[in-house]
């Protein structure tokens, strides 16, 4: 959105930098300007200086300095379409929008005032739940016993939700109002219109974006209920794969810190600046993502990524890996601290103390070390295969670093561990590179429907097929040099003769041209199938779908609708749960053996689907096959719509049949790569 010159020069012609700053620098007067402590590094003495003459910031210790837009962009970590937004709402001016239709314009006016309604929701009940732990022994109890002290439940804003199940009904008199559902607070049974709160007899911690909004919240049992976690869902406000937990309490401490750490959970973040490392973040129990690093990175650019020590610790440290090689320039320093296996921050830093923590941080794995040992896990480097094979690992990550000294100095340590040059190492990443996009383009392309016989059914070798050795390519074909004629004939690879038959056909000659008997084929898994399985295996996958995808799942027909409703209903009472747990819930239930089915592995899959998926995969296969059979059930909403038209019986039938077939159009441009 291009915004004009003269609107930016007005609004910060209205704002006052004093009254901008001063809403996070504890600012005095000095004379003509105010000081303050630079909230852009540590200082002990105020260098920091705010002039409102000049309507300019600027600090004598780091040399930091700008107007008001230029500070929320630095310190609030704001892009700066955010901050013309932020400043233009304080002053009641509207920004421009030329670009928007009037349309447009009144519906972003009507998404952001339910935004604000959500926020003031969530922040009233984040209110009642701190009022409730002022009131319930067991979880101060449980804080005290974690080594938590008042101020920093404080600080944090820890609450309680208590254990009825209309808590919340005390708080919002209209317990009915559709936007506690949105906002995550209360969970609507669709089969009885049952409501109830989300969150009960937990201890809770509220999740504040970067302006200090409560957005969300996590909510942690005491004993050993499940989930141990439960998360709000994700909303107009809130998404996981965006914010980070803790940070708008961090920012601060990052800047004087120089380095952020993110850790996996909350009590992490939580211990950690009780045990004086205010500077920690976690991500919303998901991987962390690229938008996660991004904006990590407008507050400093050092990062440093803190795991629990068991495998699932290691496999969180490869997705942050993959989230942050794109961002990984020269000036910037990522690194990677692995606690022992029995330790999460939480408890080692309560049990070795703060200075133990401080050497762990101190001695973290860099990434150009971290990329290796992940590119050389189960390679044998001492043979031919096991370096070809680090190869194979390491091009993906290494293409996916920023051009410059990082880049090219891995480069040459890659290649002395492959044994090759490096120039010659780039060039062959360069063309497997280059022969992995020609098979990826769509079927029908000469790039294509070369590379399609490593996939295709053997039946396609049926002997009186009409095949046609001249053609652009054949299933078992790989160059067309590999036929050698003789006087109206043809040889395939595999050494067999094709000779024209009198229409012109080619056929094998010799005697054998019957049909090979490949005998009965298993039928594949459906989408059904497929469907359910991913969400069985990780059931958090319910979370990030719509209430379409809910709708779709759960009117599957017979066994399959029975079994989504039902994990629906579990989803809702006790959040996602593994596999082995659902297996015993399973246990009486009717549709017990489809599930056994389906996790059991004896199922037939398509080519591509994979056994066992990390959740952003999962979520990117499952979403794949919900669109399909979303464009199923349009074709035949389509048809149904199209003969009403055609009675003439319905008005309406025909606009209706557009915009389903205008849907399913879209749907089926998505699926295409």
């Amino acid at each position: 959105m291009a915004i004009p010159q003269s609107f930016i020069q007005e609004l910060l012609s209205r704002v006052d930098v004093v009254e901008v700053v001063g809403r996070y620098v504890q600012l005095k007067k000095g004379g003509a300007n105010f000081m303050g402590l630079c909230p852009f590094h540590g200082e002990k003495s105020p260098s920091f200086t705010v002039s409102p003459t000049k309507q300019f910031f600027h600090c004598f210790g780091c040399g930091k300095n700008g107007n008001a837009l230029g500070f929320l962009m630095d310190h609030a970590g704001m892009t700066f379409i955010e901050a013309v937004k932020d400043l233009a709402q304080q002053t009641g001016m509207t920004v421009p929008e030329d670009d928007l239709s009037p349309q447009d314009r009144a519906k972003a006016a009507e998404q952001k005032q339910k935004q604000n309604s959500l926020t003031d929701m969530l922040e009233k009940a984040g209110e009642s739940y701190r009022q409730h732990l002022k009131t319930a022994p067991k979880a101060v109890a449980y804080l005290k016993g974690r080594g938590l002290s008042g101020q920093i439940a404080k600080r944090f804003g820890l609450g309680y939700a208590p254990e009825g199940w209309r808590s919340l009904a005390s708080v919002f008199p209209n317990y009915d109002d559709p936007l506690l559902v949105e906002s995550g607070l209360v969970i609507l049974n669709e089969d009885d219109d049952k409501r109830y709160d989300r969150f009960r007899d937990r201890v809770m911690f509220p999740i504040r974006n970067i302006k200090g909004e409560c957005i969300g919240f996590g909510g942690r049992v005491m004993g050993d209920g499940t989930p141990k976690y439960l998360n709000s869902p994700e909303t107009p406000v809130f998404h996981k794969g965006r914010e980070l937990y803790g940070l708008f309490e961090a920012r601060e401490s990052i800047h004087s810190a120089g380095y952020v750490l993110v850790t996996e959970g909350y009590m992490d973040v939580v211990a950690l600046a009780q045990w004086g490392f205010p500077n920690a973040v976690a991500t919303l129990g998901t991987a962390c993502t690229p938008d996660h690093v991004q904006k990590l990175f407008r507050f400093t650019d050092s990062v440093v990524f803190s795991f629990d020590g068991d495998n699932a610790g290691r496999r969180a440290a490869r997705k942050a890996l993959d989230g942050a090689l794109g961002y990984a320039t020269d000036v910037r320093s990522i690194k990677f601290l692995f606690l022992p296996q029995e330790h999460d921050p939480d408890s080692y830093i309560r049990e070795k103390g703060s200075e133990a923590f401080s050497q762990c941080v101190a001695q973290a794995t860099p990434l150009s070390k971290f990329l290796i040992e992940v590119a050389s896990d189960g390679c044998d480097l001492q043979s031919a295969e096991g370096r070809a094979h680090l190869s194979s690992n390491a091009s993906p990550l290494w293409r996916a670093l920023p051009d410059g000294a990082l880049k090219r100095q891995l480069l040459t340590e890659l290649a002395q561990l492959i044994q090759l040059d490096p120039a010659e190492l780039a060039g062959l990443w360069l063309q497997q590179a280059e022969a992995a996009a020609a098979r990826s383009q769509p079927r029908g392309s000469v790039q294509s429907s070369a590379n399609q016989s490593s996939g295709r059914d053997t039946q396609a070798y049926a002997a009186d097929a009409a095949y046609d050795p001249e053609g652009q390519a054949s299933p078992f074909e790989s160059t067309r040099s590999a036929m050698f004629q003789k006087s109206g004939s043809r040889s395939r690879p595999d050494g067999k003769t094709w000779q024209k038959d009198a229409n012109g056909k080619w056929r094998l000659v010799g005697g054998s041209e019957q049909p090979i008997q490949l005998g009965p084929r298993t039928p594949l898994a459906s989408r059904a199938d497929h469907a359910v399985r991913l969400v069985l295996t990780n059931m958090a996958l319910w979370d990030t779908l719509s209430a379409e995808d809910h709708a779709l799942l759960c009117d599957l027909p017979g066994e399959h609708g029975e079994l989504m409703r039902w994990i629906e209903s579990q989803f809702h009472d006790h959040g996602p749960l593994a596999w082995g747990t659902l297996q015993s819930e399973l246990r009486n239930q009717v549709f017990a053996p489809l599930a056994a089915k389906l996790m059991g592995g004896h199922l037939p899959v398509e080519p591509g689907a994979g056994a066992e998926l990390e959740p952003g995969e999962a979520h990117k296969e499952v979403r794949m096959l919900l669109n399909l059979m979303l464009i199923d059930q349009l074709k035949v909403q389509e048809t149904a719509a199209l003969k009403e038209a055609e009675s003439g019986q319905d008005p309406a039938a025909y606009q209706r049949w557009r915009e389903l077939h205008q849907r399913r159009k879209s749907l089926i441009s998505a699926q295409i790569p």
